[in-house]
């Protein structure tokens, strides 16, 4: 199997498909060996035709860009999906439930998510403008305006400028801005944006790595633990995966909200902006309108 990752963007999708198929059905050969979840063994990709590609763009009132079409083509969702089971409370006879999760989203099978999730921009981020963490950008204004009808008039005028944000999994979309370019892909909670790949080549080795077998184990004695790390041949691509192009890329609009947070100041290569002790680093706003108490700063996790 050809261990160079390829620069050409088809040929890496192609790549991507032989890589994991292979990863998917083989079993490990030593205790210390990666191995796929059982639920992925033996799965395949199921690409799409350009009529069927056209017919949900159509029934989506969407564009795809180009690397997108190209993705849907040749990879687009696997055969296997993931069954989940999860609760509604943490009471210790609540009812177990399950729900099916997929690998990347099926556009003739999920429509039911896609919908949500094509709605899962507007929605959350707004949450956060109107709920606890009382997001506001600084191009909205100086000061956040006391009547709940002028923040949703002006929270709804800006998003209306926003790209359209067009779902991969879960909560990851494609930035469909411009359709010839390769473009970012988001990991949108609510206002807690980052950017998950400069490029869909990128964003595929960020999400799918392990999948792609480029990881091996390594032992550490101090720690008497095994942990993974990216093998020699491919560490050149992932840290060229990883790094950030704000130089000759631009995210119309969503740029703005990207850096409200501290989170999302790495996706564009700028430090942590304050200083604190320890490995965990709060997230915090990186503007505070003026009739807002500095003190309240710190983000609030919301489940949505």
């Amino acid at each position: 199997m050809n261990s160079k990752i390829p620069t050409d963007y088809i040929e890496f999708l192609y790549w991507v498909k032989d890589r994991t198929e292979t990863y998917w059905s083989k079993t490990p050969t030593t205790d210390n060996s990666f191995e796929c979840e059982e639920w992925l063994r033996g799965a395949k990709w199921i690409g799409l035709d350009e009529s069927e590609i056209d017919s949900i763009e159509k029934e989506f009132d969407i564009n795809f860009t180009f690397h997108h079409r190209a993705f849907l083509k040749i990879l687009h969702a696997i055969d296997k999906v993931e069954v989940v089971e999860y609760t509604e409370s943490f009471d210790e006879d609540a009812e177990i439930l399950k729900k099916e999760v997929p690998y990347f989203y099926n556009w003739k099978t999920d429509k039911e998510e896609i919908i949500r999730r094509l709605k899962w921009s507007y929605e959350t981020i707004f949450e956060d403008v109107m709920g606890a963490n009382k997001v506001w950008l600084e191009s909205w204004g100086k000061i956040r305006p006391k009547s709940n009808t002028e923040k949703e008039k002006i929270f709804s005028e800006w998003f209306a400028k926003t790209p359209t944000l067009i779902p991969m999994c879960s909560h990851r979309f494609v930035v469909s801005n411009d359709l010839e370019a390769d473009s970012p892909i988001l990991s949108v909670y609510g206002s807690d944006i980052i950017v998950y790949g400069w490029s869909m080549r990128d964003y595929l080795l960020n999400e799918i790595g392990t999948d792609l077998d480029i990881f091996k184990l390594v032992y550490d004695k101090d720690d008497d633990e095994w942990y993974s790390e990216v093998k020699p041949e491919y560490k050149t691509d992932m840290q060229n995966a990883n790094a950030y192009y704000a130089e000759n890329k631009v995210i119309p609009y969503f740029e703005e909200m990207i850096l409200y947070w501290s989170s999302g100041w790495g996706s564009y290569g700028k430090e942590y902006p304050y200083k604190t002790e320890g490995g965990i680093q709060p997230i915090t706003k990186t503007f505070i309108p003026e009739d807002e108490n500095e003190e309240e700063t710190q983000k609030r996790f919301n489940s949505f």
